[in-house]
């Protein structure tokens, strides 16, 4: 299958690789088949989700566990049922980076809304969580002292 995107020019696909959002990615409902791509090597820092129904819209996206953040939440029977997911080892974790020109252009991710990817099936949707807790553990000689706060 042939595609084009502005980002990465004309593609030639394998249409089994599609990723399908049967309800889009919030703020972009009407966008449902994407291609996830990658950089070369063995240990990719940055993907990118390529819509296959708009050529200029392409999310950079990271697997959570590159920036230490690890999830813990629980689906809805509805998310499950969408996901069609059979066995939790099937679920991919992506958080969508985006880009802050603030003072000091930094890229940040969003990780209140983790998209969850079925791997086997390639069906996703975008997990809006309300709240997100955050752990930091810091080490020193004398003491460990584990520090928690919720966004």
């Amino acid at each position: 299958m042939e595609i084009k995107s502005n980002f990465f020019g004309e593609q030639s696909i394998d249409p089994s690789t599609i990723i399908s959002f049967p309800n889009g990615i919030p703020g972009f409902e009407d966008q449902g088949r994407f291609k996830l791509f990658h950089q070369e090597g063995q240990n990719p820092l940055i993907f990118w989700l390529q819509s296959l129904d708009d050529e200029s819209l392409v999310f950079s996206v990271a697997l959570p566990s590159a920036f230490n953040i690890n999830y813990n939440f629980v689906l809805s029977d509805e998310e499950v049922s969408t996901l069609g997911i059979e066995d939790a080892t099937d679920a991919l974790i992506l958080i969508i980076l985006h880009k802050d020109e603030s003072e000091q252009p930094t890229i940040k991710g969003s990780i209140k809304s983790p998209l969850v990817i079925n791997s086997v099936k390639r069906i996703g949707l975008q997990k809006v969580l309300v709240q997100v807790e955050q752990s930091i553990t810091l080490t020193d000689v004398s003491n460990e002292i584990n520090l928690s706060e919720s966004a």
